[in-house]
């Protein structure tokens, strides 16, 4: 899932690779604003076929938030 979502902040969002751990927060270390987050859950959303509701993203401020979240929400 992290790979996965690695590759997604890659390829849209114009941050380095290199850059993204589980601890890497998207607003302060990568520059996240609030619209690309918007546009992050929403290509999370179609990537996974899932649904990430208002009160959820509010606690998404690392990358392994988004990992921990996407883990325990996406059928295996």
């Amino acid at each position: 899932m992290f790979e996965k979502l690695k590759a997604i902040l890659v390829e849209n969002f114009d941050v380095n690779e290199e850059d993204i751990t589980l601890d890497t927060e998207l607003a302060g270390d990568l520059g996240i604003s609030s619209i690309d987050f918007a546009d992050l859950i929403i290509t999370c959303e179609t990537e996974f076929d899932i649904e990430i509701d208002d009160e959820a993203t509010d606690k998404l401020v690392t990358v392994g938030d988004v990992v921990d979240y996407l883990e325990s929400h996406v059928e295996k």
